[in-house]
């Protein structure tokens, strides 16, 4: 029996009149519409240095057992839309990294070169091969990933951007697509403020831009989900975001921050060791980590590659995400290898995966989800 046909999607840029936006709905073919808005980076809420001498995997590695796995990422293909990536280093060495530049117009071929280090960060997590005897990365057998720089220097982009990248790593084949970015709301409303509408008026347009881009985000998942069927499925894996501030109240917790929060995402809540920081009690949610996620990841003190050589610790839901992402295509592996991959089993195992056995008792079910992401083994 044949496969079934790839679905089509064509992804048009258009400068449109608002007025003339309930004619281009009624176009045939037409699905949806939404404006270009603002996208920034998730930032770590913290930097510290990474130890020199350390050895062995990172304890990031080691809380989803990739250390111990039969798996290794070798044969998947992963995309991360971010900041670019340091090719030169050493963590990247033997890596085909196709990569494209977004924030530039045309998507320039071969750019993508990161000048933040935060999306040099999340593909060292990913399949970052060992700097200096420390194992950093959760899939270090991936041989061919996507780069798509949609992020400045400044940790800026547009949605418009992203949803290019995304369509485009798509059709590149990736199996897994990491993001750790987010929706300005408030610069979207300073933009629109800017441009002469008084401050109620700019919300509530802001309001129905955020809407009409979840929409987008939505559409696009479902069709990173079908475009390479049961051969090739695509997991978009977001950060929940870092807007929560527990360590004031306890009760200052945000929701998933979009697009984490659209159709079709798996959101990932970062995960850490608690007040006493003595590992023997177990993990607990991150206190700046949103509320309501699909999943855990280590998400504190995580040691990866740094941007012009050597290694880093950051903390943030960002870092939680790319080892969410390395598990999964771990799962792919596993799949292929046993001729069950579909589009459901790869999700299912991955969401199977999760336990809450390595966190504190009494964690709140809400933050953290199904629980920690685990590797086959």
């Amino acid at each position: 029996m044949d496969a079934a046909p790839a679905p089509s999607m064509s992804l048009e840029i258009q400068t449109l009149d608002h007025r003339e936006l309930p004619d281009l709905l009624q176009e045939t073919g037409v699905q949806l519409a939404a404006p270009s808005i603002p996208m920034r980076l998730i930032r770590p809420v913290r930097r510290s240095e990474a130890s020199p001498t350390a050895t062995g995997p990172t304890w990031g590695v080691q809380a989803v057992r990739a250390d111990t796995s039969s798996q290794n990422g070798r044969g998947v293909t992963v995309a991360i839309l971010d900041t670019g990536i340091d090719p030169e280093h050493p963590a990247f060495a033997g890596v085909n990294l196709v990569r494209r530049d977004f924030t530039l117009e045309g998507g320039d071929a071969d750019g993508g070169v990161d000048a933040q280090g935060h999306g040099t960060h999340c593909a060292g997590t990913v399949f970052g091969r060992d700097v200096a005897g420390q194992r950093i990365g959760v899939a270090p057998g991936v041989e061919r990933a996507l780069i798509g720089r949609v992020l400045g220097a400044d940790g800026s982009g547009s949605s418009e951007g992203i949803a290019r990248a995304l369509a485009w790593a798509v059709q590149e084949g990736a199996h897994v697509v990491s993001m750790s970015l987010g929706m300005d709301f408030p610069g979207l409303v300073a933009e629109l403020i800017k441009r002469g509408l008084p401050a109620e008026l700019a919300t509530s347009q802001a309001l129905l831009d955020y809407r009409a881009n979840l929409n987008l985000f939505g559409a696009l998942a479902a069709y990173a989900r079908s475009y390479g069927g049961d051969t090739t499925p695509t997991l978009l894996i977001a950060a929940a975001g870092n807007e929560s501030r527990r360590q004031q109240n306890p009760d200052w917790e945000v929701g998933v921050a979009p697009p984490a929060t659209s159709d079709g995402f798996i959101s990932v809540a970062a995960v850490g060791l608690g007040a006493e920081q003595k590992p023997d009690q177990g993990l607990t949610v991150a206190p700046f980590s949103n509320t309501g996620a699909t999943l855990s990841g280590p998400g504190v003190n995580v040691t990866s590659a740094r941007l012009g050589g050597g290694l880093v610790a950051y903390s943030g839901t960002s870092m939680a995400t790319p080892h969410v992402a390395g598990v999964a295509a771990l799962w792919f592996g596993a799949l292929i290898e046993a001729g069950d991959l579909t589009r459901n089993t790869v999700e299912t195992a991955l969401k199977g995966s999760a336990t809450r056995q390595p966190l504190i008792a009494g964690v709140d079910k809400l933050d953290v989800g199904l629980g920690l992401v685990q590797a086959p083994q």
